[in-house]
């Protein structure tokens, strides 16, 4: 039992830590932009959302670490209604650390998340991960992002149109 929790781990570790293997480009992968209408609109490489601004009840961003393992940064629009949606960017807490034994894992573990997405056609990148039962919430919309600046361009988004009452599309690229 103890070595399957610790095989499942380590296969959430290395779908985890792809998002940080994408280079950076100096380019924008964002745009936030008015809309004349009173929604919400997120447009990512996972999916779309749309909430009324007149639903939403909440709009809050928090970090946790998952088993020790993952350092979680989630954004979650919570609103009147059944369901909330939860925006997250995961990292290995390993890259926070110095060590060369622990680089090298993250790096190869990067490069099997890659392999495994050239040949799956699965964008681990943005993909959620889920464990079941654990991570399945009902009623839950959720959608990963590969980049945290992109996570909190749209926390600031979702709180300038909550706030003004002012419709807003956010993209990311």
């Amino acid at each position: 039992m103890k070595s399957l929790t610790l095989l499942t781990t380590a296969l959430f570790l290395i779908l985890s830590a792809a998002p940080s293997a994408i280079a950076q480009d100096d380019t924008d992968s964002t745009s936030d932009t008015s809309t004349s209408t009173k929604f919400w609109q997120a447009s990512l490489p996972g999916g779309s959302y749309v909430v009324a601004l007149s639903k939403i009840t909440s709009v809050s961003k928090h970090s946790y670490v998952i088993d020790g393992n993952l350092k979680v940064s989630e954004v979650v629009i919570d609103t009147i209604g059944n369901s909330l949606v939860r925006f997250y960017y995961i990292i290995p807490v390993t890259e926070d650390a110095e060590s060369s034994i622990t680089s090298g894992i993250t790096e190869r573990a990067k490069d099997i998340a890659d392999n495994v997405g050239d040949r799956t056609g699965a964008n681990a990148n943005t993909m959620v991960a889920k464990q079941y039962p654990t991570t399945t919430h009902s009623k839950t919309i959720e959608f990963r992002l590969s980049d945290e600046a992109d996570l909190d361009q749209l926390l600031s988004s979702a709180r300038k149109a909550w706030m003004n009452n002012k419709g807003r599309k956010f993209t990311v690229k």
